[in-house]
């Protein structure tokens, strides 16, 4: 019998062995299952497979700088940067509304959105205000 405790990156992926990587992101418990037992039924047949979610992780961004309440936050569903810095509180008064930024890793490194919030105040540029992924930092100077 082949057992294994598994954790599922960030990338949406699982390694297993004899299969290697399987990607799992958005699909429900049953559809795993199914994915297992599909790819290991190729070097065991007739494996049973059982899969059991122990914990759920959230998504997660984080807000720094100048905001009423720094840290990580939740996100739930669709989260875009206006969003998360008002789950942050709101920009303190010395904030630079300007010179904010959206940190995301990406398979070439970090890479830094601009975002500037008095041109959203201002009902401008409103593509800006781009949906968050898990993992995004935002940056308030």
């Amino acid at each position: 019998m082949l057992s294994k405790n598994l954790l599922v990156r960030p990338d949406g992926m699982i390694s297993f062995p004899l299969i290697g990587d399987v990607s799992v992101a958005g699909k429900t418990v049953p559809q795993v299952r199914k994915v297992l037992e599909e790819s290991i039924s190729k070097f065991v047949p007739n494996s049973p497979v059982t899969v059991i979610l122990v914990t759920l992780g959230s998504a997660k961004v984080f807000v720094v700088g100048k905001v009423a309440s720094p840290g990580e936050y939740v996100m739930n569903g669709r989260t875009t940067v206006i969003q998360a810095i008002a789950m942050a509180g709101g920009l303190t008064t010395f904030a630079e509304r300007e010179g904010i930024s959206v940190l995301r890793e990406a398979p070439e490194g970090l890479v830094a959105f601009p975002f500037d919030y008095a041109e959203i105040e201002a009902g401008r540029n409103l593509r800006q205000n781009m949906e968050l992924k898990p993992g995004d930092t935002v940056v308030v100077p």
